[in-house]
């Protein structure tokens, strides 16, 4: 692994929620930033990184005209191009959600556009696309009590259909599902909780209905993760492996979803390290981006060669 900091210095006193993206060998780092999370000056701000390997400055590119900006998720379709969703509004309760594409790879975006009545997109991890096109998003809300569900699209954002609701029995105070597919065609949904685990769905029918929410033996201290398939097959998993506290953060590796290893440490001193988000470079390797104590965003470059087999 090789770590750098998407940026040094910003004119923003506190970053959370970093997403990331590659398209044509840019990669694409987006996350929101102000003087604190749900302040109303808080906005979308990215980074890019081309040829030549370093950094863009931050720049802002969407913000709330008062309202705080939250939790931006980036896609690359198959198609190409990138797409961005993220939330505007007072609250987690109150938010609602917007989209918007970009061509360049990040140098520019299309004007944003609403999701429709009752959808919120992808709430921190990137949609899954099946090989048909249609995109399943990791979704829930905080309304009533923390309701995780999965809602469906297709690749332009459009035809938006929720489906099932996946924390019942109400037990499950889950959320921000990361939803991947296995070698064998099954997809399986990982879900942060308030219940000290990390729980688990799986879907037999392209996302349609889920099993029951169960526990995994992995502890979670109500913070999110993130999971990816890579080339073998084998599932990479970034997390706080812990019941309190949102450090150290680890990278996890399973054959079949159920049993998880430590791969490596990406961080182990105190502090917070948190909200990883993982996507495949165009090399082969796994980007890894993540909250570094508030201040910065870090980003790591993971070769699964270099894993424990």
């Amino acid at each position: 692994m090789s770590r750098t900091f998407v940026f040094e210095r910003a004119p923003f006193a506190s970053c959370h929620a970093a997403t990331v993206a590659e398209d044509g060998g840019t990669v694409v780092v987006a996350w929101f930033g102000g003087a604190r999370e749900g302040a109303a000056d808080v906005g979308i701000w990215q980074a890019r990184r081309t040829g030549d390997g370093t950094w863009s400055d931050p720049v802002e590119i969407a913000n709330g005209r008062g309202r705080p900006c939250w939790n931006p998720v980036l896609h690359r379709p198959a198609a190409g191009g990138l797409r961005l969703f993220w939330r505007v509004g007072p609250s987690p309760r109150r938010w609602w959600s917007l989209t918007a594409t970009s061509a360049d790879a990040g140098a520019s975006w299309s004007a944003s556009e609403p999701l429709p009545a009752g959808m919120l997109g992808p709430i921190k991890n990137r949609p899954l696309e099946l090989a048909d096109g249609t995109l399943l998003h990791g979704s829930s809300t905080e309304h009533f009590g923390w309701r995780c569900h999965i809602e469906r699209s297709d690749g332009a954002a459009r035809g938006w259909q929720r489906l099932q609701v996946l924390n019942r029995p109400w037990q499950w105070v889950a959320n921000q599902a990361s939803v991947v597919e296995l070698a064998d065609g099954t997809l399986l949904a990982l879900c942060r909780t308030r219940n000290g685990v990390i729980t688990e769905c799986r879907s037999g029918d392209s996302g349609v209905t889920w099993s029951p929410m169960a526990a995994t033996h992995l502890p979670n201290p109500n913070s999110g993760i993130d999971v990816i398939r890579l080339a073998d097959g084998r599932l990479l998993a970034a997390a706080n492996p812990v019941r309190r506290g949102r450090w150290p953060l680890y990278l996890m590796l399973s054959g079949d979803g159920r049993q998880w290893r430590c791969a490596a440490v990406v961080e182990d001193e105190s502090g917070e390290f948190s909200y990883p988000s993982l996507a495949p470079a165009a090399d082969g390797r796994i980007h890894l981006v993540y909250t570094w104590n508030r201040t910065r965003i870090a980003h790591v470059l993971i070769d699964p060669g270099a894993l424990p087999p």
